[in-house]
This record gives C-alpha cells, sequence and structure tokens, in this order.
C-alpha cells in the first residue's frame, strides 16, 4: 500500500496518542519511524509500531517521560531517561549536546534508562542543521555472541556519525555492528524469505539462511573479530558508562514485558566552528566527496557514492512519489490501527 511520508506520520501519531502520547511526543516518535521508510531503511521504520503499543499497553514504557540531566559539567552529561521512547529520550540528549557543543566546542551525552531509539542516524542528521558534528551509538539487546561463542552477549550495537556538507547530501554513516541489522532477519521472517547466508547461525552455531532459526540463533558480526570488538566498546559506552543495562542486561522488546529494556545510548557532538568557519569546512566537505566521486571505478561500477548518499536520493524519490511499505507491514499496522480505534484506510 503507497503512502506520503506526512499521511503515515499523521497514522502513527493518532496511534500513539491513544496509548497516552502527548501530540508532540507522539510526533517525535512517528517522525523519527516515518524518516527511517523514507531513507529505504524499512527495518527501522513503521513495522516497529505494533511492538512500540504492546509494550507501552504492557505499561513498560514511560509514554511521557520526565527526562532528566542527573549529572553535568560543561563537556558532559548524563541523562535518564525514566523508561521512556527512545525516540523521545534521544531527541532531549541531540538538544541538549547541541546546546553545550556550541558553547564549549564539544560535548558528550550519556543516556541511561531509555528504550529502542529507531535508526541512529536520524538523530545525527538534526546536529548537521546547527553545523556539528554528530556521533551516536547504542546497545541492544543480546542477539550476538562474541567472535567464536554461540551465546548471544552483544546486541547489534548501532554506531552512526554525520558530517555536515555544502553543495552535496551531508555525509551520514549508520550501520550495525553485525553483518545486517536484526530487523532485517524478522522483515524476511514476517514475508516468510530466507536470508543469505553469513547474516546469522542458528542456536548450536551452524550456518542458516532460515530466519526463523536465525532469531532464534545469533547474528553474526560484521569483519568477524572486528565486529566483535567495535560491538564491544559501543557496548561499555552506552552501558556500561552510562549506568544502562549491558550485555545480556538489556531486556529484548520482542517477548519480554515483565520490566523496561534499561537501553543504554552515547552521542558526541563537536562544533565545526570551534576549529574553522563552517562554510570552510563544509567546502573542504564537498571537495573530498568531488575527489572521492571521481577516483577511478572498478570495472562495471557505474558511480562511487558517499556513506548516507543512496539513502539520501530514495529520501527525494519517496518524498516526492510516496512509497509502499508492503503488505505484511499494511496488515500489522490496520490490525494495530483497529486495536487502537484508528482506521489507516482514512490516511491516504
Amino acid at each position: 500500500m503507497k503512502f506520503y511520508p506526512d499521511q503515515l506520520v499523521s497514522f502513527v501519531s493518532d496511534v500513539l496518542q491513544t496509548v497516552d502520547l502527548s501530540v508532540a511526543n507522539s510526533y517525535i516518535v512517528a517522525e523519527s519511524l516515518v524518516s527511517a521508510n523514507v531513507r529505504g531503511v524499512d527495518s527501522h521504520g513503521v513495522t516497529r509500531v505494533p511492538i512500540y503499543i504492546k509494550r507501552l499497553k504492557h505499561g513498560i514504557v514511560t509514554p511521557n517521560p520526565d527526562v532528566k540531566m542527573i549529572k553535568e559539567t560543561n563537556a558532559a552529561t548524563l541523562i535518564d531517561g525514566d523508561d521512556g521512547m527512545g525516540q523521545i529520550v534521544a531527541e532531549k540528549a541531540v538538544s541538549e549536546g547541541v546546546k553545550k557543543a556550541k558553547e564549549h566546542g564539544s560535548a558528550n551525552i550519556a543516556v541511561t534508562r531509555s528504550t529502542h531509539f529507531g535508526a541512529a542516524g536520524y538523530f545525527v542528521k538534526k546536529a548537521l542543521e546547527e553545523d556539528v558534528i554528530a556521533f551516536a551509538m547504542s546497545n541492544a539487546p543480546a542477539n550476538m555472541a562474541p567472535w567464536g561463542g554461540v551465546t548471544p552477549y552483544f546486541g547489534t550495537n548501532p554506531y552512526s556519525y554525520g558530517i555536515p556538507a555544502s553543495k552535496h547530501f551531508p555525509i551520514v554513516f549508520d550501520m550495525a555492528t553485525s553483518v545486517v541489522a536484526r530487523g532485517k532477519i524478522i522483515s524476511a521472517e514476517q514475508r516468510g524469505e530466507d536470508i543469505p547466508e553469513g547474516w546469522a547461525i542458528d542456536k548450536k552455531g551452524r550456518a542458516t539462511t532460515d530466519a526463523k532459526e536465525a532469531l532464534e540463533g545469533t547474528v553474526l558480526p560484521f569483519g568477524g573479530p572486528k565486529g566483535y570488538a567495535m560491538a564491544a566498546m559501543i557496548d561499555i559506552m552506552s552501558g556500561v558508562l552510562s549506568g544502562a543495562g549491558f550485555g545480556p542486561r538489556v531486556r529484548h522488546i520482542y517477548g519480554d514485558y515483565e520490566a523496561p529494556q534499561n537501553v543504554g545510548h552515547f552521542f558526541q557532538f563537536i562544533d565545526v566552528n570551534a576549529f574553522m568557519p563552517a562554510a570552510q569546512f563544509k567546502q573542504r566537505v564537498d571537495q573530498m566527496i568531488e575527489e572521492i566521486k571521481e577516483t577511478t571505478k572498478a570495472e562495471n561500477v557505474e558511480e562511487i557514492f558517499l556513506p548516507g548518499e543512496i539513502e539520501s536520493r530514495t529520501e527525494l524519490e519517496r518524498k516526492q512519489h510516496g512509497f509502499d511499505i508492503g503488505k505484511e507491514v499494511y496488515e500489522a499496522l490496520n490490525e494495530t490501527g483497529k486495536e487502537c480505534g484508528v482506521n489507516i484506510e482514512e490516511y491516504h
């Protein structure tokens, strides 16, 4: 079923308001989710609405959290997310981090007691609007074994950075530390499709292309021990340093409705103007982008892309022409909407 972004944002916002989110908070979450779809990262988009609603109804997510700064210096802040929706908490962290970076040149923000916050790249993009370089990372429920093991200990622990440019799209890198985000395996399982070999192993440590077996087993780190090392670092910064859960102490978003997740995040912000005028920096970034794209291409390669460029092009296309969310996602949203008294058919 085809939607335009504003239609889907309105639907998701209205659904979230039925489980007590304020209008403002519902739009923060809705815009984050739809932004992922608009950029072609459907695994982090509106497919998450049903599980968000379920967790809110179980009372283990605070619909309108009292997000507090509980420890603060000029360059660092520790934020308590009050078990709120991760997007609401992260929005506060970005606002605080950008403000501090503008005042002091840089800022580090650690977050405890948060939940799943969607696509990390969404938050670094917000900082770029203020000529602030941003890094965002988060831990996640244990779905990935340490390299050489079979017992899940780390989450897929996403990492993102953003660099502002002038004439060109900003550079926005956003990845999971697994070969693939677990959400893509969930999406494949929902569609009844196999996954490529090398994405995951089953619970006995054997390679599998069965999405259901993969979800019962563990995803694999990208680059083998390199991805494992990055996942560990992100968990230390997001979980250990912030005081949030880490390793298996971060509760799963699916199937665990006994207590809040206690996810941790970590953000870093650098004001470009602390080093050189932002216009000069962005011109230099433009120069780098152009030089990279003009380098000699490998055989059968038509164009070299910068991180996030394909997603930015997808965003332009989908904002103009709309996009199809897929039959399975539409049906799940339709069912969730009915449960909440919101008719999705009225939004497109």
